[in-house]
């Protein structure tokens, strides 16, 4: 399965990107998953996806849990909560 992933605010600061298209190995079909599948890649990766670090995803522009599933073409999106005021 194929989608586009994006990276936003700190995040794309820290990862040094701001957008990918990857192929997904079978294993991963969830956007809970596909965070823990790139936190896989160690360094910057591992540190900015920990799971104890406050990340939300939304996929095709929609918030969603961690649980969601994903599908060929999606777009899932990256980023630190935003705060303002």
């Amino acid at each position: 399965m194929k989608v586009d992933i994006l990276f936003f605010a700190s995040l794309r600061e820290t990862l040094g990107r701001e957008k990918e298209t990857a192929e997904l190995p079978e294993t991963v079909r969830t956007v809970g998953e596909l965070r823990q599948w790139l936190a896989q890649r160690g360094g910057a990766w591992a540190t900015a996806l920990a799971p104890e670090r406050a990340v939300r995803a939304a996929r095709n522009h929609a918030m969603v849990p961690a649980g969601e599933p994903l599908q060929t073409g999606d777009e899932v999106a990256f980023f630190p909560p935003v705060t303002g005021g």
